[in-house]
């Protein structure tokens, strides 16, 4: 997640703010479970083409908690061009990530339909980020919680 976040950085985690009825939001650092296999390596939960963000997760939760932004959700379409994410035809681009520069797994040209109920996941550091390029859509119900505030190390202290 950097540069948001660095490795070894502390969260808070608000685990109400989306079992209360409300949905996670473009743009969320959220905290969730991602699919059984995630936590190994790439692995998609259906056949997929070169080129194309995994559509579907493995039916499996890990137990393993990881933190990413939420770049898509559910109905909507996405692409991934130069580690950009294309939702709705619509690059989605922000000040808080880290190019890809050329590196493997920034071009998937493909645009899949994120299922009803899940959500598309990516880390700030688009060329080195295990998320949901490779492993699939979330399950709402494998979402944790909202990152809102940084309390560790000292001098990283702050909102998100």
């Amino acid at each position: 997640m950097k540069p948001t976040l660095d490795i070894g950085q502390r969260v808070l985690v608000n685990r109400l703010s989306y079992s209360l009825g409300g949905d996670p939001s473009i743009g969320d650092i959220v905290v969730f479970h991602p699919p059984a296999g995630a936590e190994m390596g790439n692995e998609c939960g259906v056949p997929k083409d070169q080129g194309e963000p995994c559509p579907q997760p493995t039916e499996e939760e890990s137990d393993t908690n990881f933190i990413k932004r939420v770049v898509a959700g559910p109905g909507d379409t996405v692409s991934i061009k130069n580690g950009i994410p294309i939702v709705n035809g619509e690059p989605q681009e922000g000040d808080y990530t880290n190019p890809c520069h050329g590196l493997g797994g920034c071009d998937f040209p493909t645009t899949i339909t994120i299922p009803p109920d899940h959500y598309f996941m990516m880390g700030d550091n688009r060329g080195r980020s295990d998320d949901s390029r490779y492993w699939g859509p979330v399950p709402r119900d494998w979402i944790i919680g909202k990152a809102f505030f940084t309390y560790w190390p000292p001098s990283r202290v702050g909102i998100l």
